[in-house]
């Protein structure tokens, strides 16, 4: 399985599934989430509403995925995971690292499942959910080497999408580390 590193717009890459950064709504939002509604056109919105009404009615909760058409963006899908809001204490930060990594497995789980052979990352929980960006890249990359095993059959590119240099920084830094 290749990790490649591709900076810009998640909803312009050309891959079979990208990963939403999603609120347990489901319902759009800010950031990575709200441009994946945008540029996917209402589809994507009306798919979760029905995930909602049906299998999910609570929400989805941190650390799971879901999966939806991806209307009209380049990929066929959308994976939507629900990262953890960063915790500052060694308590809580050692209950949500997990849940953090378990984004990034349920959603290559998802993938591959469906058999997609290329998906693409945003930096999950880094943004407005205050994740330290070097930790969450580290994270993502420890996450998805770990996962090769298991997918590695089936996903044969990952691409991860940083949204800034500090966020591509980490990603460089995770891959030779």
């Amino acid at each position: 399985m290749d990790i490649e590193i591709r900076p810009g717009d998640i909803t312009a890459v050309e891959t079979q599934a990208i990963v939403n950064a999603a609120n347990s709504s489901l319902m759009g939002g800010g950031g990575v989430d709200g441009a994946i509604h945008r540029a996917g056109g209402p589809s994507i919105l009306d798919e979760c509403k029905k995930i909602r009404e049906t299998d999910l009615p609570d929400g989805l909760p941190a650390g799971q995925a879901v999966v939806t058409t991806a209307g009209e963006l380049p990929a066929q899908w959308v994976v939507h995971t629900v990262g953890p809001t960063y915790a500052k204490t060694p308590e809580k930060y050692q209950e949500k690292a997990p849940v953090l990594a378990s984004c990034y497995r349920a959603s290559l789980q998802a993938a591959a499942e469906l058999g997609v052979e290329t998906i693409a990352f945003p930096t999950i929980s880094a943004g407005v959910y205050g994740w330290p960006m070097d930790d969450a890249t580290r994270i993502a990359v420890e996450t998805i080497r770990s996962m090769e095993e298991q997918v590695g059959d089936t996903i044969r590119t990952v691409v991860l999408v940083p949204f800034g240099q500090e966020a591509e920084d980490g990603y460089r830094a995770a891959l030779a580390g």
